[in-house]
């Protein structure tokens, strides 16, 4: 072990470098803190390529208390509301938060908040910055403020490939870098590496997300939550680019319609229409294609000519692919978005194992249930990095001791993967094709692969889909349409889904049980 790394020792280490990693350091201030980041600082966070905003109660006309139960209808029934109250009221403070870091919002000629509509919102209060490319603008302040930070020691190319645990509590963390394996010593460690689009064929996440932090936690011993909850974005750039560009929302939000190859507008008699919840739109344009049509975001009306003023960075790419928003249809197709589940925590993000936390889109704090209500995860990760910076600089740090390091897992790869999670875990889930998936899964996740760490996140998620019998937000079951009279959340270990299923292959039959509470 160098010096360099020796002297980090006992620090809080945060892993990832979104929007939550980032504000986590920040708020640990003037606390040393290490920051570890695979990728140069933001260039593979889903953060960064956020175009929705920030969802808060911003205007005159608005209140917390209408967010709230805009996002427990969203939530279908999985929300704490509790969680989700304390989040949501903390939203507007959170947005004045960034805009002192230097976060460039949008605002109107009098200098109020320029607030955008989406989807299952019943008021304007997305906050944007230079239109859609909200993320890149809350990403460059954030990244300026760590930079300037000085107790925040950035180890940029860093990935970390294991937990050290002794007695259910964090001890150390092994990790990689180009000279070669290190061990950093610290009881403190905050997971804010999520996304999972990255298992998946059809994704708007960069490719590089692929669950490393879910991965993390189960083979900590964490428990983790209603994995099954997917949401799929109704409209990704139907083209030959992945990950997928991604159309936003607020599109739909300033007047652009869905149709079809025939000019059909088939949301028209749904409640909502194309604001509807993103999963029940989802599910419409994705039955249309399987009725053989194409399905394409009609903005030449709304917002018509104003379209690339508007959405700078959606205009680049359409105008790459030859298509004028402004007089041409934009192809669109559902693609995986976001993760509802994640680390059980509790709101100050800590896990079921002593000495880790969670933030961000890898947590499952219980503010959006088995259905996110758009905006609501950015603001999730500027509002609960507060928190969990607190609750980590309260907590013991324990004494510790040098340690070898073990065998060095093979770096992960998730394209063995890719094909099997997009079959059997896509928009419409069956039971069939649940069990193919597990079957497929279960051999690769029990070896020592590089598609091991993504195919067991890639089991766990399947196993809580075939315990799920119903069909709620995210998760759609064709063999159970329905929803069960009463909501429970879902909850799985690595050793729950190992040993539900680790006789599976030998006798031929799948039972894994029910949900459990």
């Amino acid at each position: 072990m160098s010096a360099e790394i020796s002297a980090l020792g006992n620090r809080p280490v945060i892993i990832g470098g979104g929007a939550a990693g980032l504000m986590t350091a920040l708020q640990l201030a003037p606390e040393p803190v290490v920051l570890l980041s695979k990728a140069p600082l933001g260039a593979e966070a889903s953060s960064l390529w956020a175009q929705g905003g920030l969802a808060a109660a911003m205007d005159g006309d608005d209140d917390p208390a209408l967010h709230l139960a805009d996002t427990l209808a969203a939530g279908a029934g999985l929300c704490d509301e509790v969680v989700a109250r304390k989040i949501i009221h903390a939203a507007p403070a959170a947005v004045e938060h960034l805009a002192r870091l230097g976060v460039a919002f949008d605002r109107r000629p009098d200098g109020g908040w320029r607030l955008g509509l989406e989807a299952a919102h019943g008021r304007n209060r997305i906050v944007h910055a230079t239109g859609d490319g909200t993320g890149r603008e809350i990403m460059r302040a954030l990244i300026a403020a760590v930079r300037r930070c000085p107790s925040v020691t950035l180890l940029e190319g860093v990935e970390a490939r294991s937990l050290i645990v002794e007695d259910n509590s964090i001890r150390g963390m092994l990790a990689v870098n180009a000279q070669g394996p290190f061990v950093i010593d610290t009881a403190r460690v905050v997971l804010a590496t999520g996304g999972i689009g990255g298992l998946f064929l059809d994704s708007t996440n960069p490719s590089g997300c692929y669950g490393q932090g879910l991965a993390l936690a189960a083979r900590a011993g964490a428990l983790l939550s209603d994995l099954e909850f997917i949401q799929f974005h109704p409209t990704a750039f139907d083209g030959p680019s992945r990950p997928m560009p991604l159309v936003t929302e607020a599109v739909r939000g300033d007047g652009a319609i869905l149709i079809d190859d025939t000019g059909q507008r088939f949301m028209a008699d749904q409640p909502g229409a194309e604001l509807a919840a993103r999963d029940i739109v989802a599910r419409a344009v994705w039955r249309r294609r399987a009725e053989g049509h194409r399905v394409f975001l009609d903005a030449r009306k709304r917002p018509g000519q104003d379209f690339a003023k508007r959405y700078p960075v959606i205009s680049a790419f359409c105008r790459m692919a030859g298509i004028d928003p402004a007089t041409d249809p934009i192809p669109v197709r559902p693609a995986v978005h976001y993760h509802m589940g994640g680390i059980s925590v509790d709101i100050e993000g800590r896990s079921t194992v002593s000495g880790l936390w969670a933030c961000g889109e890898v947590s499952r704090t219980g503010l959006h249930g088995a259905n996110r209500l758009a905006s609501n995860s950015l603001m999730e990760a500027i509002v609960c990095a507060q928190w969990v910076a607190e609750s980590v600089q309260g907590a013991s740090r324990g004494a510790l001791k040098a340690r070898a390091i073990n065998a060095l897992a093979p770096a992960s790869d998730p394209s063995a993967v890719r094909p099997i999670l997009s079959q059997g875990l896509g928009v419409l889930r069956d039971r069939h094709g649940i069990e193919r998936a597990i079957r497929s899964l279960y051999p690769i996740a029990s070896g020592r692969s590089a598609a091991a760490d993504p195919a067991l996140i890639g089991l766990m998620i399947a196993v809580a889909a075939y315990r799920r019998e119903e069909s709620r937000g995210g998760h759609y079951r064709t063999d159970f349409p329905a929803a069960l009279p009463s909501a429970m959340p879902s909850s799985l270990s690595l050793a729950d889904a190992l040993g539900a299923i680790s006789d599976v292959v030998e006798s031929g039959s799948l039972s894994v049980g029910g949900i459990q509470p």
